[in-house]
């Protein structure tokens, strides 16, 4: 949320943009500039196997570097407003956009996973830049409150949908050529717009000139540390045992610390870089936990998507065709709830059809999870859990940031934007656990049932042998790969317990909100909406 100081350039009605240039092309301008850096938000995840190949890691560093980039926007998110008042709106626009190429060309030429950590960070913060200013100029041109919230909803779709259209654009690319040609690709995305800029712009301020005095870099610093921290330990938490390795542990410490610190440096201050009086509010603290759950059972596609190409065996493309309905459900989820959102529905009425329609994809995939499955009995459950986050996601938002008094309203932006960073590293956290822990303990339980003496172990090995010499191959290769082939069912099984698992836990988390929403009387009389023209999405 962005609070214009008195005596803006933007009350005074100067020109941000030139005369000549049309009402629809500048909001067309504005998108074009956000579009690409959404896209590079999430890139390392379009092919998760794809970049770990590519820089010689895990995927779970894979993971951290997109935690790195979230942590950057996070963590900048609030100091960021002094560079904006700072610069001049069109040097600002080109100097952001000329560092966001020259970080994806670094990307480009690097092969190092730990010169992608600080990069990735940084285009997290320079992404903060790019939102910030291209939301506040579209914003304040907005009058209407049914443009505002139109304008909301494109923004909010366009990153929901980011993960999928990422899979999509890129899947061919990434299968003829190396990992890195992503990252040309964002270079050269963002020259029509570095162009346009230059064209159509003109050099004039968003608010007063203030001098880069005083910045509080402290809290910055502090903030981010502690964001980076938790990510690190939800990623990598269960692969070192958590508090039994050292890392973890001073990790943990570490943001105690931090957090002790940083919580007495906000209360003394005169101006907090977060404002935590936004927690005395009953429907922000209660907007935030749904924001919260929301974001754990977003990334459910994901188990999804690995059980796709390690069970069924789809190759990229193929997974990425198959997404297209889970993109055509964001889609229509947020039109859906952008619609109530204008019709002034409560908050009840959209949350219960968005969590139901979330317990239903849960509970039809527990039952669709198969070593053996035909893709079109994925077709609706996709689409079904696109347009449940679809419906949640906005309304929430405007919900959580309306909450409050608008002299509140960038430091609720600011927590809506940590929890949702919150809920995307815990989502990764539970599911990795679920999968080192869960998958090793299904994979022993089958060991212990499954024996050499075995009639059905000796007739599955026979069968596999016999396919295997039908083939070509003499006796005693036909036994070995025999045994191979039962080892790659077994972790197959072990991979569908796992999801399964993940799916019974989210089922559970579901119908609990459904039961807290249902049964929390202030909700039925709640209804959201945008009051100020000077709101900007965090």
């Amino acid at each position: 949320m962005f609070t214009s100081a008195k005596g803006s350039i933007v009350d005074k009605a100067i020109p941000i943009f030139k005369r000549w240039v049309p009402e629809w092309w500048v909001k067309v301008i504005l998108f074009l500039l956000v579009l690409p850096s959404l896209v590079l938000f999430f890139l390392p995840m379009a092919n998760i196997n794809a970049a770990a190949g590519y820089y010689g890691s895990e995927p779970a560093d894979i993971q951290f570097a997109v935690a790195l980039f979230y942590a950057g926007y996070v963590g900048f998110y609030s100091l960021e407003r002094r560079f904006f008042t700072y610069l001049a709106t069109r040097e600002y626009f080109i100097l952001f956009t000329f560092l966001q190429m020259l970080s994806a060309l670094i990307c480009y030429h690097s092969r190092e996973v730990y010169i992608l950590f600080p990069v990735r960070f940084f285009q997290g913060m320079l992404f903060s830049c790019t939102v910030n200013l291209s939301l506040a100029l579209m914003f304040t041109r907005l009058r209407s409150e049914r443009a505002r919230e139109i304008s909301f909803s494109v923004f909010f779709g366009l990153l929901l949908c980011a993960l999928p259209f990422n899979n999509l654009v890129t899947a061919d690319l990434i299968d003829a050529f190396n990992f890195n040609i992503v990252y040309k690709a964002a270079v050269f995305s963002y020259l029509p717009c570095l162009v346009l800029l230059l064209l159509t712009m003109n050099n004039v301020r968003l608010q007063v000139k203030f001098p880069l005095s005083k910045l509080d870099w402290q809290s910055f610093a502090l903030y981010s540390i502690a964001l980076c921290l938790f990510g690190y330990i939800m990623i990598f938490g269960q692969e070192y045992y958590w508090l039994a390795d050292g890392r973890i542990r001073y990790s943990v410490l570490g943001i105690a610390g931090i957090a002790v610190l940083y919580v007495l440096r906000q209360r003394a201050m005169k101006r907090p870089y977060i404002d935590l009086r936004t927690f005395r509010f009953r429907n922000f603290r209660i907007g935030l936990l749904v924001l919260f759950v929301m974001y754990i059972c977003r990334f459910a596609s994901g188990i999804t998507n690995n059980y796709f190409t390690s069970v069924l065996r789809f190759d990229p493309m193929h997974l990425s065709y198959i997404n297209v309905f889970n993109l055509a459900g964001l889609v229509a989820g947020v039109i859906i709830a952008c619609t109530m959102t204008l019709m002034q529905k409560r908050i009840r009425h959209i949350w219960l059809p968005g969590f139901l329609l979330l317990l239903v994809f849960h509970v039809q995939m527990y039952f669709l999870f198969d070593v053996q499955a035909d893709p079109f009995n994925y077709f609706l459950p996709l689409f079904v859990q696109g347009l449940g986050v679809g419906m949640i996601m906005v309304p929430t938002i405007i919900y959580a940031i309306s909450a409050v008094p608008v002299s509140l309203g960038v430091s609720a932006s600011a927590v809506c934007l940590a929890v949702r960073y919150l809920g995307f590293v815990v989502s990764i956290g539970i599911i990795n656990y679920l999968e080192l822990y869960g998958k090793s303990r299904h994979y022993n339980a089958f060991q212990d049932r499954l024996t050499a003496t075995s009639p059905l172990v000796r007739e599955a090995l026979r069968k596999q042998a016999g396919h295997l010499t039908a083939r070509g191959l003499e006796h005693a290769q036909s036994v070995r790969g025999g045994y191979k082939l039962l080892i790659g069912d077994i972790n197959r099984q072990g991979q569908l317990r796992f999801a399964m698992d993940y799916y019974e836990w989210m089922a559970l988390l579901i119908t609990g909100t459904l039961l807290l929403i249902a049964l929390f009387p202030y909700l039925n009389r709640t209804a959201v909406f945008l009051r100020s023209r000077r709101l900007s999405p965090a």
